[in-house]
C-alpha cells in the first residue's frame, strides 16, 4: 500500500459527505490530493480551481476541514509523548548518530513567514523583519517531531515561546517519564538526560546551551562543536519540512487558525511519511540498558552538568578523533 492510500484509509471516514439528491460529493481521495496539492506546491486556490474543476471556496473549505483530521487522527499515533522506553530508544540513536550520550532532542524555533494579520500592530513582526508565527519544535536523530508548539507572536524570543509551552511546564514539573540520571556506558559519569539547544534558551538541569563568548578554552569550544553536531538535526528537520511542503516558502495569507493547522499538519506528515517509508527506529540495546538503569545521579545544578559533559566530550572515554580540528 502506498505511503498516500495508507494516509487516505486513515482519515478516509472522517472526510467523507453524503451525496445529496442535486449533486455527488467530492470523494476523499480528490479531498485528500487538494490538500496535499496545495501544501506540496504552494499554489494559490485560484490555480488549484482550474486544476481540479473546484470552487475556490469550496478548496479553502477542503484544505481547512483535512489538515484538522490529519493533526488530530495522525498526532495521537506519530506524534505522542514518549514513554520512558522510547526515551532511552532516542538517546541511543543520539548517541550513535551524533556522538553525544544521553541526549533527548535538539530544540529550536523556527520563524513561518505571514502575511501582516489586520489590527496587530507589530506584534507579528519578528527581529528579521517579517511578520511571522513561532514553531517550536523538539526533533529526534531521524528528524521526526518528538513534540511542537506552533502559533506564538514572531515577536517573541524563542525563550520565552518555549516557557510558555506544556512541554516546559511538564518539563519543570519532572512529569515527561525522562529517564533519571545515570553512567554513560563503560564510564563513571553520572549524568542527567538533556535536550540541547542554541544560545537563544537559557541552561537548565535538562537543557543545554552552548558557552557565549569569545575567550573559551580549549574544553568549552570542544562541547560547543558536539553540543551543535547533535543541534544540527532540528535545523535539518526544517529544511526538509520547508523543501517536501513548498507551501512554506511563501508568506501564508490566510487565517491564522488555518495557519496553525497547515503548520501543524506538515510536522505530522513529516513524522507519518519517515515511519511508513522506512525510517525505522532500531531497537535498543537490552544489555547496555540494564547495566546503567539503576544508577542515580547526583543533584547538580545546571553550570556543574554542562561542565560535567564538557570534562566528558575531552576525556579519553568522549573523545572523538576529529574534534580538535573543529576548536
Amino acid at each position: 500500500m502506498s505511503t498516500f492510500d495508507k494516509l487516505l484509509t486513515t482519515i478516509e471516514n472522517s472526510i467523507r459527505h453524503e451525496n445529496t439528491k442535486i449533486r455527488e460529493s467530492i470523494p476523499p481521495y480528490i479531498r485528500l490530493a487538494v490538500t496535499l496539492r496545495y501544501m506540496a506546491t504552494g499554489d494559490a486556490f485560484a490555480r488549484l480551481h482550474f486544476d481540479f474543476r473546484i470552487g475556490i471556496k469550496t478548496i479553502a473549505n477542503i484544505v481547512r476541514e483535512v489538515t484538522h483530521h490529519i493533526c488530530s487522527e495522525l498526532s495521537t499515533v506519530y506524534m505522542r509523548m514518549p514513554t520512558q522506553e522510547e526515551w532511552l530508544n532516542i538517546a541511543q540513536r543520539y548517541e550513535i548518530n551524533a556522538n553525544f550520550p544521553h541526549c533527548l532532542g535538539a530544540l529550536d524555533g523556527k520563524h513561518i513567514r505571514i502575511i501582516k494579520p489586520e489590527e496587530s500592530g507589530s506584534m507579528f513582526l519578528n527581529y528579521k523583519h517579517f511578520f511571522s508565527i513561532v514553531l517550536m519544535a523538539i526533533v529526534d536523530s531521524n528528524y521526526n517531531y518528538i513534540f511542537i508548539d506552533v502559533g506564538s507572536y514572531g515577536k517573541e524570543c524563542d525563550l520565552n515561546v518555549f516557557k510558555e509551552t506544556q512541554f516546559w511546564k511538564k518539563l519543570v514539573d519532572n512529569t515527561l517519564n525522562i529517564p533519571s540520571p545515570c553512567s554513560i556506558i563503560n564510564t563513571n559519569y553520572i549524568l542527567p538526560y538533556v535536550f540541547v539547544a542554541d544560545e537563544a534558551f537559557a541552561l537548565h538541569a535538562n537543557v543545554l546551551r552552548p558557552y557565549g563568548g569569545n575567550e573559551l578554552t580549549k574544553e568549552q569550544k570542544i562541547f560547543n562543536y558536539r553540543l551543535t553536531r547533535a543541534r544540527r538535526y532540528v535545523e535539518c528537520a526544517f529544511g526538509i519540512m520547508a523543501n517536501k511542503w513548498r507551501i512554506l516558502h511563501r508568506s501564508l495569507n490566510l487565517s491564522l487558525d488555518l495557519t496553525v493547522a497547515i503548520v501543524k499538519t506538515t510536522c505530522v506528515l513529516q513524522n507519518f511519511i519517515h515511519t511508513e517509508e522506512g525510517h525505522v527506529e532500531p531497537l535498543i540495546n537490552r544489555d547496555r540498558l540494564n547495566s546503567r538503569l539503576h544508577l542515580e545521579g547526583n543533584n547538580l545544578t545546571a553550570d556543574e552538568i554542562r561542565q560535567k559533559y564538557t570534562e566528558y566530550f575531552s576525556s579519553d572515554e568522549g573523545s572523538l578523533p576529529w574534534q580538535d580540528k573543529y576548536t
